[in-house]
């Protein structure tokens, strides 16, 4: 038995992850529309409607945009906080009652053979929250949308199989790109989102022995690059003891296509 998953996509103009066990399959967030969700699905060969359940991060659009589509079209339960849910009334549209459960943040969920952990993050949302899935003694980590990664955060994402990790921006970029101020200092703030550098730093703080995969994910895509993230992050990790392609391997994601489904 094996836990597996797919960066379905990841990005600022939308986000999803599947994950699946031999049992159950779970999305993380649903940022595309629902014609776009089903074109993910197909091209990692996964049938939407077998799946266990929607997860809610948080109510920004390119996270929820497919969320209501989704659970109404194939009769999904959808899980969020409490004040995740109110955030993200009338933004998705009716779900009918049955369909809609409460994951509060820091508590466990278990399906089957899969423990599914929520835990707060510091992002200008409602509740922000991401989880980490437990699978035999494996363990995947989903953490972005982020102003800064604090102890009590390592704490609990510490020393995972593999990470989805937001590098966001190069903070050059941003402060010299077209943003108004105002954005730029949002982005900036402890609840925007982390920089290469500061991801990089994050990283090497709760990197451990079982860490073999990293994957960078919700890449600006006015403000960074693929091949600046890598190369800040790689530089970053060297600096701090950490080589890339020894103890474990750097990873892209991407905003429109999959990356191929991997075991933990």
């Amino acid at each position: 038995m094996s836990l597996r998953y797919s960066i379905l996509a990841s990005g600022s103009t939308g986000n999803a992850l599947y994950v699946e066990s031999d049992e159950h399959s779970f999305l993380v967030d649903a940022g595309f529309s629902g014609k776009q969700m089903e074109s993910l699905f197909g091209q990692i060969d996964r049938d939407i409607s077998k799946l266990s359940g929607i997860f809610v991060t948080h109510e920004h659009s390119d996270h929820i945009k497919g969320v209501g589509v989704l659970a109404r079209k194939y009769k999904l339960p959808v899980y969020a906080n409490e004040k995740t849910w109110r955030a993200m009334d009338g933004l998705v549209g009716e779900i009918p009652t049955e369909q809609k459960f409460v994951f509060n943040m820091e508590t466990v969920k278990s399906f089957g053979a899969v423990e599914i952990e929520s835990f707060g993050v510091s992002h200008d949302a409602a509740e922000p929250m991401f989880y980490v899935f437990h699978h035999s003694d494996k363990k995947l980590v989903l953490i972005t949308d982020t102003g800064y990664v604090s102890d009590r955060m390592k704490g609990i994402i510490t020393n995972a199989d593999a990470y989805i990790f937001e590098s966001n921006h190069d903070v050059q970029m941003l402060r010299m790109g077209r943003y108004p101020w105002n954005i730029k200092r949002r982005i900036l703030s402890d609840v925007g989102h982390v920089s290469n550098e500061d991801a990089a730093v994050a990283m090497s703080e709760v990197i451990g022995d079982k860490t073999r995969r990293v994957y960078l994910a919700h890449l600006s895509l006015d403000n960074n690059m693929k091949d600046l993230a890598r190369m800040s992050v790689s530089q970053t990790l060297q600096g701090r003891g950490l080589i890339v392609g020894e103890q474990f391997e750097l990873y892209d994601t991407d905003p429109k296509t999959p990356t191929t489904l991997t075991a933990v």
